[in-house]
């Protein structure tokens, strides 16, 4: 049963970030915008039971909780920590009790594709991107890259935050057309 370290804000006003001291995944992120997307996942499912939950995103030793605005964090807080105390923490990614988890990105599109342009923008992503919206209780994957449009999804507390899909998306385009290709056009969908 993973314990809370800490609680922390996040640039959503609707979204909190727990950062637990065992993992609940690992390298693998798990986004849920509905209840019935979650179904078959015990640990979102137990956080959509709450009322005004409506989104669940975790990897790691994070878990992002976004909620409605018509409920403050000081009524919901208490009750997202008792799903979350309950559920399982996963054992070592090597199985011997000291592990480091497995490496993080694999984004659905580069660790399906074998287009190198693809893999250069992961690997930028994993290293200049991601940390910061991790930081933020948040994350992003590739899609696609079709013709030189790239579709990336944001995820946990990066998918209805306003920045996301303004300053954040412009940073991340002007970053991969100046180091990889200039044509490419990023969308996030």
């Amino acid at each position: 049963m993973p314990k809370i370290a800490d609680i922390q804000e996040t640039p959503n006003p609707n979204a909190v970030k727990f950062i637990l001291k065992e993992p609940v995944s690992h390298g693998t992120s798990h986004s849920f915008k509905t209840a019935d997307s979650a179904e078959g996942d015990v640990l979102a499912r137990s956080l959509f039971e709450l009322p005004d939950v409506v989104s669940v995103f975790y990897m790691d030793k994070m878990i992002t909780v976004e909620k409605t605005d018509e409920v403050e964090w000081d009524e919901l807080l208490p009750a997202i920590a008792v799903p979350i105390r309950a559920a399982a923490s996963v054992a070592p990614a090597n199985g011997n009790g000291s592990g480091a988890a497995a490496s993080v990105g694999g984004a659905i599109a580069a660790a399906a594709s074998d287009d190198p342009k693809i893999a250069q923008i992961d690997a930028l992503l994993d290293e200049k991107i991601r940390p910061y919206l991790a930081s933020d209780g948040g994350w992003l994957e590739i899609l696609e890259l079709e013709d030189h449009t790239l579709k990336i999804r944001y995820q946990g507390a990066c998918g209805s935050c306003p920045s996301s899909l303004s300053g954040t998306l412009m940073a991340i385009e002007n970053m991969i057309r100046e180091e990889i290709d200039p044509d490419i056009t990023v969308v996030a969908v």
